[in-house]
C-alpha cells in the first residue's frame, strides 16, 4: 500500500499519537481524561482531519468482538454473584502447607480463572483476597501480587475468551474455539510452570516456611471469602451502584455499611422458620446450579464451532431469564466504558492503518520476520513483543494481525493458523514484561495501592526486575511448543 499525501500521514499519525499517549498514560497532566475518551478522542480526530469518512469510521467498528465482550463480561457478573470466585478463594487457603505452597496455588488459581473469565476479571476479584492471605501469614505480599498478575495473563492466553486480543484475533482469523485452545494450551501450560518456578527461585528466601506457622493453621476462611472475594465488581469503572445486585447470598456481608440491603438490620426481623430457610437455601442451590450449567453449555458451545459472539450473547440472556428479575443492577456492572474504548480503537487504529505508515513498517520488516524459519520467528516475536508494550497488545493485534497471516498464508494454510496463534501467545505474554504491558497489571497494581486495610505500592522497576526475564524465558518457550503443532 503507498503512502498517503504528506498532510494525511501527518494529521493521522498526530490523531493516533494522542490516542497512543492517552491510552498508555491516561492521567497524562495536560490531559486527564482517561483511555475511555482517548480514544473516543483518537476516534474524532481521525474523521475531524479527513484520513477517514464518517462512514468508515462506523464500518471500522468490529461489532462481532464487541458482541462477545459484552456477553464473557455478563456471564462472569452472574458467575461472582453464584459464588464462583468465593469457590476459587477457598482453594487458595484450604490446608495450605506455607509459603511456597501458597504462591504455587496463586499461579495455579489464576492461571485457571483467567483462561475462563478473562484476566481483568480474575484480578479485580482476587488481589484483595490475595494481598489478605499474605498479610494474614505474615508473608511479603509482593510475590503473591506478581504471581496473580503473570500467571493470569499467562492462562488467559489458552483461550479465545482469556483476553481481548485473543477475542480480535479468534473473531479476525476465523480459527475454531478448539483449534486455538489446542494450538496454545501445551505453552500455557508450560509457560505457567516455568514462571511459577521463576518466581520461587527469585523469592524462595522471603517465602521460607519459619515465616509462616500460621498458615498451617484453619484460615477463617468464611470470613475472608465473602468480605472480600464476593465484594468486588467486575468493573472498577462503575462503581455508582456498588452493591444494588446482591442477593439472598449477600445480605450477612460483614462491613457493608452502604449495600441497600443491610437496612433490613433495621426493621423488625419475623422470625424464619426451618422449612422457610430450607427453602431458601435450596432455592440458592438450584440457581447457582442454573448459573454454572449455562455457562458450561456456553464453553461447550464454543468448543463445537458455533459463533463465539452469539453464543456468549446467548448465554447472557439466558442467566438474565433465569435470574427472573430486573436485570439493570446485573448490567450496570458491565464494564460499558471499556467497550466504548474498543469502539473509539476500532475507529483510530483502522486511520492510522490508512496512513500508510504501518504497512510500510511490515514491508520493510516481513522478508526478516517470515515464520518458516526460526530466525523469523523470533525477530517476529520480537516485533510483537516491542509494539505490545508500547502501543498496547490490542492496537498491535489491530495493526498487525492481517498482515502477518497475510504473509504466512503464502507458504501454507497451517503456516496461516500458526502465525495468528504466536501472535496470540506472544502479544499476550508481552504483558507480563512491564507493569504498564498490560490491563490485568495495571488492575493488581491499583487495586493493592487502594486496599484501604492491606495496602501496598507494587514499583514499576521492582515488577520490571521480575517481568522482563521471566517474559522473554517464557515467551521463548511457547514458540518452540506452538510451532510444533
Amino acid at each position: 500500500m503507498a503512502m498517503e499525501p504528506t498532510v494525511k500521514v501527518a494529521l493521522g499519525t498526530a490523531a493516533f499519537g494522542i490516542f497512543w499517549v492517552l491510552a498508555v498514560f491516561p492521567a497524562v497532566p495536560f490531559l486527564p481524561i482517561g483511555r475511555t475518551a482517548g480514544s473516543l478522542l483518537g476516534a474524532m480526530l481521525m474523521v475531524l482531519f479527513g484520513v477517514m469518512s464518517a462512514d468508515e469510521a462506523y464500518a471500522a467498528v468490529d461489532l462481532p468482538i464487541l458482541g462477545l465482550l459484552f456477553g464473557t463480561m455478563v456471564v462472569s457478573v452472574y458467575l461472582e454473584r453464584a459464588d464462583m470466585f468465593k469457590h476459587l478463594g477457598r482453594l487458595l487457603s484450604w490446608r495450605s502447607q506455607g509459603g511456597k505452597d501458597l504462591l504455587v496455588r496463586t499461579c495455579v488459581v489464576a492461571a485457571l480463572a483467567s483462561a475462563l473469565f478473562t484476566n481483568d476479571t480474575c484480578c479485580v476479584v482476587l488481589t484483595e483476597f490475595i494481598l489478605k492471605i499474605a498479610r494474614q501469614n505474615n508473608l511479603p505480599p509482593k510475590p503473591f501480587l506478581l504471581a496473580l498478575a503473570s500467571s493470569a495473563n499467562i492462562g488467559s492466553a489458552a483461550t479465545p475468551i482469556g483476553n481481548p486480543q485473543n477475542l480480535v484475533i479468534a473473531v479476525q482469523s476465523g480459527i475454531s474455539f478448539g483449534q486455538f485452545v489446542f494450538g496454545i494450551l501445551p505453552a500455557t501450560l508450560v509457560g505457567a510452570v516455568v514462571n511459577a518456578a521463576i518466581l520461587l527461585c527469585l523469592y524462595w528466601r522471603h517465602l521460607s516456611d519459619e515465616k509462616c506457622v500460621e498458615v498451617v493453621a484453619p484460615v477463617p476462611t468464611d470470613v475472608v471469602e465473602e468480605e472480600d472475594v464476593t465484594s468486588h465488581r467486575f468493573s472498577p469503572a462503575t462503581m455508582s451502584h456498588p452493591r444494588s445486585s446482591s442477593h439472598h447470598h449477600h445480605h450477612h456481608q460483614p462491613g457493608s455499611s452502604l449495600s441497600s440491603p443491610d437496612c433490613e438490620v433495621f426493621e423488625p426481623v419475623k422470625p424464619v422458620t426451618e422449612k422457610e430457610e430450607a427453602m431458601e437455601q435450596w432455592k440458592s442451590t438450584v440457581w447457582k446450579t442454573g448459573v454454572y450449567v449455562i455457562t458450561l453449555s456456553m464453553l461447550v458451545a464454543l468448543l463445537l464451532g458455533l459463533n463465539m459472539s452469539w453464543s456468549a450473547i446467548t448465554a447472557a440472556l439466558a442467566l438474565i431469564v433465569l435470574d427472573f428479575k430486573d436485570a439493570r443492577p446485573c448490567l450496570e456492572k458491565v464494564s460499558y466504558p471499556l467497550l466504548l474504548f474498543f469502539c473509539g480503537m476500532f475507529i483510530t487504529v483502522d486511520g492510522f492503518n490508512k496512513t500508510g505508515i504501518p504497512s510500510a513498517f511490515w514491508e520493510f520488516m516481513e522478508p526478516y520476520a517470515r515464520i518458516d524459519t526460526p530466525t523469523g520467528i523470533v525477530i517476529l516475536a520480537l516485533v510483537i513483543l516491542l509494539l505490545s508494550n508500547v502501543a498496547s497488545n490490542v492496537p498491535t493485534v489491530l495493526l498487525l494481525g492481517a498482515r502477518v497471516a497475510a504473509s504466512a498464508a503464502a507458504i501454507s494454510p497451517a503456516a496461516e493458523t500458526n502465525a495468528w496463534l504466536i501472535l496470540a501467545w506472544v502479544s499476550t505474554v508481552a504483558g507480563n514484561l512491564s507493569l504498564l504491558g498490560s490491563a490485568a497489571n495495571l488492575i493488581v497494581c491499583e487495586q493493592a495501592r487502594r486496599s484501604e486495610q492491606y495496602g501496598y505500592t507494587l514499583s514499576f522497576f521492582s515488577h520490571l526486575q521480575f517481568g522482563f526475564p521471566a517474559t522473554l524465558i517464557v515467551t521463548g518457550i511457547g514458540l518452540l511448543l506452538i510451532r510444533s503443532n
